[in-house]
């Protein structure tokens, strides 16, 4: 087993910190039950640090499961596929494609370990698709006290609870995932006016199996993008083409007007008005995951609220119109997404289709205004916000959102009685 360095834990951005009595980074299952059998006092999971919210933060025991990346089964009849927690979602796309296997729909990251993304609802985009725990076909916790508890489709209810547990359950040993065989997507992004695509959001999200869009605030110009299967065989770009794409105009060109508009907040309409004049059409060609996910270089802090399908376009509206009458300056755009309703008790789309408002901001720059009054309006429609994300909700006002709240709160009780896995979010989240 391999300590970390004492040096205190940081999440992607920087803004959420810790150090923790101790960080272990366990290599093999027995490692881990023997760390939890073992320890006394709190204990959370790290994951990539790719949360924005405080749900890591600990002054007790922190693992980081990195170390347990493997692929220990593949079943090729079934395409059930099981995997340590610890493996990352670009790595696990990599084998799954070398076995000619694909996850169904994922996100725009890839970095985050399979535990992290199921426990917090990670998701994708896609009206008929759920989010990634819903391709949970069972998954193995380590509870506290060393034992493991399998999840299964014998108890589906424990594996509702178990698929979005918030690290408030045990560790995430392995996951067992559905997956379908390797496919080729088409991508296709461009600018469309705003009013066209709220006024076709429906039939946008109808005709495509991956529809999201981009509205920068001051703007009237959505950037669209729409991903579609294709019996074309992928072309992947070139290596300098991927740099200069990717690298040098999305992340470097970028993070150089935020620091711009950082330093010029009056600017930031004008500097938002170039980038989306700026914006062009672009088509890609390739395996799915390389299209799902494009590099993060740019740092910020985001929140992201769920609403209910039908309120989607309501609610962008509100936003843009909120962020000119308050006089906010936000030098990134609203990002807008759909997801199909699942049954996981504390999923962000229990029970419902969804549509997701993201919000961000760059680093360096005030966020907590403007997040509250987005919340505001987000939790009048009815808003539910990401695990992983920032927001002011506690465990009172949360309840009332989830109609199997108590189920899961009965889950908890059951699995980790001595409360092991808490911290200060849990407590503020679950009570």
């Amino acid at each position: 087993m391999r300590v970390a360095e004492a040096r205190g834990w940081r999440n992607w951005t920087g803004d959420q910190r810790c150090t923790p009595a101790a960080t272990e980074q366990p290599a093999t299952i027995a490692e881990l039950q023997g760390l939890l059998g073992e320890a006394r006092g709190p204990v959370r999971l790290a994951g990539s640090g790719h949360s924005f919210s405080d749900i890591v933060v600990t002054d007790g025991l922190l693992i980081d499961p990195r170390r347990m990346n493997r692929m220990l089964d593949l079943d090729a009849g079934s395409r059930l596929v099981k995997v340590e927690g610890g493996i990352t979602i670009r790595e696990l796309n990599d084998r799954l494609a070398s076995n000619g296997l694909a996850l169904e729909n994922l996100g725009d990251v890839d970095v985050q370990t399979i535990a992290g993304a199921i426990s917090t609802a990670t998701h994708g985009t896609g009206a008929t698709l759920r989010n990634l725990s819903s391709q949970v076909a069972a998954l193995e916790l380590v509870l506290g006290d060393g034992t493991i508890h399998a999840c299964d489709e014998s108890d589906p209810d424990t594996l509702r609870g178990a698929r979005v547990g918030l690290g408030a359950l045990g560790a995430i040993a392995t996951v067992t995932l559905r997956c379908v065989p390797a496919f080729t997507l088409h991508g296709v992004d461009r600018p469309l006016p705003l009013d066209t695509v709220l006024a076709d959001f429906d039939r946008l999200n109808a005709e495509n199996e991956h529809f999201e869009f981009f509205v920068f605030p001051h703007c009237m110009t959505a950037l669209t993008r729409a991903n579609n299967r294709t019996d074309e065989p992928p072309r992947p770009r070139s290596r300098p083409r991927r740099w200069a794409e990717d690298v040098l105009l999305v992340n470097h060109a970028f993070g150089a007007l935020c620091r711009l508009g950082r330093r010029l907040p009056g600017q930031i309409p004008r500097i938002n008005r170039v980038v989306t004049q700026l914006a062009g059409q672009s088509q890609r060609t390739d395996r799915s995951d390389r299209v799902f996910a494009s590099p993060r270089l740019v740092r910020f802090t985001e929140m992201e609220y769920s609403v209910p399908r039908a309120h989607t376009t309501v609610a962008v509206r509100r936003v843009l119109d909120l962020i000119d009458e308050e006089g906010f300056a936000v030098p990134f755009p609203i990002e807008v997404r759909s997801v199909a309703a699942d049954d996981a008790l504390l999923s962000t789309a229990h029970g419902r289709d969804s549509g997701y408002i993201a919000v961000h901001m760059f680093e360096g720059m005030e966020w907590e205004p403007y997040f509250r009054a987005v919340e505001t309006v987000l939790s009048d429609l009815d808003g539910r916000p990401h695990w992983g994300k920032r927001h002011f909700q506690s465990a009172a006002t949360l309840r009332p959102r989830y109609p199997e709240w108590d189920r899961f709160d009965a889950l908890r009780a059951r699995l980790d009685p001595e409360r092991r896995f808490q911290n200060d979010y849990t407590r503020r989240v679950l009570g």
